[in-house]
């Protein structure tokens, strides 16, 4: 049996990493979690896995829940988050969190060599050189969860690092892949957060329409993968089928298919290098879909993945301000402070005048990505 600590268990990949858990009763045990503020659905994780430690975002809810559960260990705050990720008797750690905050808890696990499921492409995109000189130090895998990377993952089974040509990430285009420019001016809130394939977290859904996603998926193929940015390709393919692609230098494509579940990945992180069954996941035909459409991706129409692309070759605390500035300007929309194409401007006013600091330390990515933030709230 597999002892498993998730963080971000009540968001999308955390529920349905406890779907897996379900699934597969004598497999996993969860034994550590973290929570945001759903609370209610906290009580009833809580109750089902019983797990040995909580932690939740807010000191409140942890004292609450503790005279609930006077059995379990409760804990909160980032102090909270790295208890969960560093627990002793976890060997995975599942991080589903979302946003920057999941770097410095992924940080402490891998130094305890826990086994790192990642769904957090903001860990590596912020600080990716920390995470993976760290991670070949303590000689840990970092297994891949979002489904383009777990795809790439798959495809490589066997095969040889040398002989790869280039990786071809696909997207769908999120909810305004048909639209102009012109007609995504007035667009609001929850036309963006209507996905055409996937059901997302409001950030990642976002994230989706922009296409940063996509960028920050390119900046993480390149830690992940060890890929310079010239061999990663991106490809807008609006069925979400095909989810990733490698090409090898004979000329061999090998792609990974299936429906869109984000189960299916979530699965084969935790099970690694074996499969398990899944039989609740709807099974592809490709003769009833009859069609699969690819489209080159135009940089004019999403400037975020050329955003994305331009901070990744540039290295340095480029992909922090990036990221940083993503997060701070997706905030604001989603709040009502920014329209959806401000989310673009921001990101490019700091990028424009950010002073790159070529390889920074742990502590100047901390500062350089608070800095941002501040920016990004003062044009606000």
């Amino acid at each position: 049996m597999k002892y498993i600590s998730l963080m971000g268990a009540t968001g999308s990949i955390g529920t349905q990493t406890l779907d897996i858990i379900r699934e597969h009763p004598g497999e996993f045990r969860l034994i550590a979690l973290s929570v945001g503020r759903n609370i209610d659905l906290t009580r009833k994780i809580i109750k089902e896995f019983n797990p040995d430690l909580v932690s939740t975002s807010e000191r409140s809810a942890a004292k609450a829940l503790e005279a609930e559960f006077p059995d379990i260990t409760f804990t909160y705050g980032q102090e909270g988050l790295i208890e969960v990720a560093v627990y002793h008797k976890a060997q995975i750690l599942v991080n589903a969190v979302s946003g920057s905050v999941g770097l410095t808890p992924t940080l402490q696990a891998i130094k305890e060599r826990k086994t790192i499921a990642i769904a957090n492409k903001e860990t590596l995109v912020t600080a990716g050189h920390l995470v993976m000189e760290e991670a070949k130090r303590n000689e840990v895998s970092l297994l891949p969860v979002d489904s383009e990377h777990s795809a790439i993952f798959q495809a490589l089974q066997g095969e040889q690092h040398k002989n790869i040509e280039k990786l071809i990430l696909t997207a769908s285009g999120g909810s305004f892949r048909d639209r102009t420019r012109q007609e995504l001016e007035n667009v609001t809130v929850k036309e963006a957060l209507n996905h055409p394939n996937w059901s997302m977290g409001a950030k990642i859904t976002i994230d989706s329409a922009t296409m940063m996603n996509k960028g920050l998926e390119v900046i993480e193929a390149h830690w992940l993968f060890s890929m310079d940015y010239d061999k990663i390709d991106v490809l807008l393919h609006k069925e979400s089928i095909i989810h990733s692609m490698i090409e090898f230098h004979d000329s061999s494509i090998i792609a990974q298919l299936g429906t869109p579940d984000m189960r299916v990945p979530i699965q084969y992180a935790l099970t690694y290098p074996d499969r398990l069954p899944l039989p609740t996941a709807n099974r592809l035909s490709l003769s009833e879909i009859g069609n699969l459409h690819f489209q080159k991706m135009d940089m004019n129409r999403f400037r975020c993945l050329r955003f994305a692309y331009e901070a990744g070759k540039e290295g340095g605390t480029m992909p922090t301000v990036l990221n940083a500035a993503n997060e701070a300007a997706v905030a604001a929309f989603l709040e009502g402070k920014a329209t959806f194409l401000q989310i673009e401007d921001l990101i490019e006013r700091a990028l424009s005048i950010h002073k790159n600091i070529k390889n920074p330390g742990f502590t100047e990515i901390q500062e350089v990505d608070k800095e941002t933030r501040k920016y990004i709230n003062s044009l606000l």
